[in-house]
């Protein structure tokens, strides 16, 4: 996650400098836990917040655990990750639902911080878990602020409702009593009031919004921040929670370059937790906060429940099960190729879901150089291509592949190099479908592992000499194709190319010596 970069490297680079180290002193310990506090004041996390984590790592990190433990680096990095969690707020909370539909979820914050993108990105997920979200343009104060939010519901798929035209027109607290008796009648489950925000903090913002919220008696106030705002998040979130009160933060921009200390310092300074965190500009780029995961993130730890869930929600179960077929019948074609590129594709940013991987940081300038666009010049070359040649890439020869590199806007070397991939990567799959291991490129064939079954009949082996020497091969060779085993009798005496086994006498048989004799090239 690109707001944690720093604070990532820097912890994991503190941690590193521990493995080397058997038993941790108390020196040990100070040092590490310095190093922790100049990273955290780096990243902008607030410093009330870094006193109280830091004193509650050196505690722990000099009692009986750590002293105890068989790896007291582990144990070190296990006891900041715990503790990083109950920073963010210790356990996952989700929306809570009204018993009696419509749910009022109002969204309040500083004018910038993302609501009205926010908004629509709550609904688009709502929808997706199968409730029936009505948005509420109640910003009538910044321009163009209900025409924004009217783009984002029809992208989002989403009902808006906008009875003002906004632009300082309007009394946004009418529209958000009226939007909630409108959804009470079309029976939408869920309403998502999108308020007005200011530049700061001031008292005509805190009055409307206290006013809108006396109105609707929301279920939920989610308190929207944007993670750049760095130190001012602590000053910004507290001015809110006192004039208007909140049940809740979400976090926006996390995919920004900036210090995230925002993150680290709202939940644990407000006592509010961050349910949602938005991670890019699409509406998709959204998902509910896990303390526990993000935590993992910020350690270098991995994500590896956020990338199951992103998988199994673009994952067609029936898709899979004929493309296994495909695979296992040798009929996989260039077709199914792209439907399995398009599908990796709707899972979202490949660059996102490798860095969920643990360990990703040591791939950082790897992932950086990463290009998103592959998969798209990829759909490209295939869609160029004709039903017949998708079916057999055998008909692909030179004059079609300039075809095709000239339809797709690639040159042929690409062309060449995206037929050559998908030719290995049926060739591996269907070695996993009958049960085989794939030979993987660069590492050979794995040990042991057989292939076409793994129990099934074994390969005959190819009886012949395995000599170096080519005159000792062709005597073994004739010998076994005369029906006698070499090396039956032991040779009286040894002499040169290993001749001299075939009788006691020593002198070799004419099969040997027109073998030696076709070795000298005479």
């Amino acid at each position: 996650m690109a707001t944690f970069g720093n604070l990532s490297d820097r912890l994991a680079e503190t941690f590193k400098n521990l493995r080397t180290k058997g038993k941790l002193s108390a020196a040990d310990v100070d040092g590490t836990v310095r190093e922790i506090r100049r990273a955290l004041l780096d990243a902008d996390v607030s410093l009330d917040v870094v006193k109280e984590f830091t004193g509650k790592i050196r505690e722990r990190a000099l009692g009986d655990e750590v002293n105890k433990a068989l790896n007291p680096a582990q144990q070190v990095v296990q006891i900041v990750n715990e503790e990083l969690v109950q920073i963010l707020g210790g356990t996952q909370r989700r929306l809570e639902f009204a018993k009696k539909p419509p749910t009022v979820i109002m969204l309040a914050g500083l004018q910038g911080a993302g609501k009205t993108t926010l908004a629509g990105k709550l609904a688009k997920w709502l929808a997706k878990e199968g409730h029936t979200p009505l948005l509420v343009a109640a910003d009538l104060q910044r321009p163009n602020a209900v025409t924004q939010l009217q783009v984002v519901g029809e992208q989002a798929g989403v009902p808006v409702y906008a009875p003002e035209p906004g632009n300082g027109v309007g009394n946004p607290v009418k529209v958000a009593k009226d939007a909630v008796k409108f959804a009470e009648q079309k029976l939408y489950d869920t309403v998502i009031v999108d308020t007005a925000g200011r530049l700061g903090v001031d008292a005509e913002l805190m009055k409307q919004a206290a006013d809108i919220r006396k109105a609707i008696d929301p279920d939920e106030v989610l308190f929207v921040i944007d993670a750049m705002i760095g130190q001012d998040a602590v000053a910004t979130a507290k001015a809110f929670q006192d004039g208007v009160d909140f049940t809740g933060v979400v976090l926006t921009k996390l995919d920004g370059d900036a210090r995230g200390g925002a993150a680290l310092s709202v939940a644990s300074m407000t006592g509010r937790p961050i349910m949602f965190a938005s991670t890019g500009e699409g509406l998709d780029d959204f998902e509910p906060f896990h303390p526990d995961r993000m935590a993992s993130r910020i350690l270098d730890l991995g994500d590896i429940l956020t990338l199951i869930e992103q998988a199994q929600s673009s994952f067609n179960e029936e898709e899979a099960r004929k493309v296994a077929e495909k695979f296992a019948t040798d009929t996989f074609t260039l077709d199914d190729f792209l439907g399995q590129m398009q599908q990796l594709r709707n899972m979202g940013s490949i660059k996102k879901m490798m860095g969920m991987l643990p360990g990703a940081g040591a791939m950082k300038q790897q992932l950086e150089n990463f290009d998103e666009r592959e998969i798209v010049r990829t759909e490209a070359i295939i869609q160029s291509m004709t039903k017949a040649e998708r079916v057999q890439p055998k008909l692909l020869n030179g004059s079609r592949r300039l075809r095709i590199a000239k339809g797709s806007g690639t040159s042929v070397t690409e062309v060449n190099a995206l037929v050559s991939r998908f030719e290995q990567a049926a060739k591996m799959m269907k070695t996993v479908a009958k049960g085989g291991m794939p030979n993987i490129p660069g590492m050979g064939p794995m040990p042991g592992a057989g292939f076409g079954g793994g129990r099934g009949k074994q390969v005959a082996k190819k009886k012949g000499s395995k000599s170096g020497n080519p005159a000792k091969r062709a005597a073994e060779n004739a010998a076994l194709a005369s029906g006698v085993k070499p090396g039956a009798e032991a040779p009286a005496g040894g002499s040169g190319f290993g001749l001299g086994g075939g009788k006691k006498g020593g002198a070799p048989t004419e099969e040997e010596m027109a073998a030696l004799q076709k070795m000298l090239g005479r």
